[in-house]
């Protein structure tokens, strides 16, 4: 799922073991959502391919198909590589204020390699509703608020809100960090397994007003790394990521 889960997979040779796996849970997936219909879809993911990682998908509440991206929640897990554990029974909100309860099992093969996820949506926007409705009548208190969690077939759309959930929690925008809290978002947005994506750096970079060369520093510093190492054939080379910080995307 990270990087190094990625490689590893192609290097114990287990990529016929995962291909097994998806292919028997796409009728899995197929039985779940008819028997729980309109108000289910079931999603299997293949981290292999993380810009497009929905490989099989019943049902329709989140508006992706076939080659659709992962959410926030999928990133996370990719961040994690083969340390990343099933997440259950959580609720999320999907952008419209559709209301899920979810499940996301991470796929592995028999020695243990993470490689995707099999996730299972529920809609319970309108139990959610009676709920409230119910609970204002009795009087009991409102629940807490649930997060917004980004479905879409395009992965920069996640990779976007990735950058806005930080600098939100943040509670500042890029211009107004120092040093030291500009690396600590990139090193988040590391663990977050978003760089795990293509192109996500120039994406980063666009999304913080900054240019690649500057992000591609900030890469090289939390991962310990040479930014000359992380940085694609045809970008330009590293510069220090104070010397620009503020003058846009190159």
């Amino acid at each position: 799922m990270s990087p190094g889960s990625v490689q590893s997979i192609h290097v114990n040779g287990e990529n016929a073991e995962a291909d097994a796996i998806i292919a028997a849970l796409r009728p899995v997936a197929e039985g779940l959502a008819a028997t729980f219909g309109s108000s289910c879809e079931v999603v299997v993911h293949d981290f292999r391919r993380p810009e497009g990682s929905v490989v099989a998908i019943a049902g329709n509440l989140t508006g992706r198909a076939v080659g659709g991206s992962m959410s926030e929640i999928g990133m996370d897990l990719l961040g994690q590589g083969d340390a990343a554990t099933d997440r259950l029974n959580y609720v999320t909100r999907a952008r419209g204020g559709r209301m899920l309860k979810s499940s996301t099992i991470v796929l592995r093969t028999s020695g243990g390699t993470a490689f995707g996820a099999f996730c299972v949506n529920l809609d319970i926007t309108a139990l959610r509703q009676a709920h409230e409705i119910i609970g204002d009548l009795v009087g009991l208190a409102a629940g807490a608020a649930v997060p917004t969690t980004t479905f879409s077939n395009d992965v920069d759309e996640v990779v976007d809100a990735a950058v806005d959930g930080l600098q939100l929690a943040q509670g500042k925008q890029w211009a107004d960090l120092d040093r030291a809290e500009r690396t600590a978002l990139f090193a988040r947005l590391e663990r977050t397994g978003v760089f795990a994506v293509r192109r996500a750096v120039p994406r980063v970079a666009a999304r913080l007003g900054i240019s690649r060369a500057s992000a591609y520093a900030y890469l090289a510093e939390v991962r310990g790394t040479s930014a000359e190492r992380d940085r694609p054939a045809g970008t330009p080379p590293t510069e220090d990521p104070d010397d620009r910080e503020d003058g846009g995307p190159a």
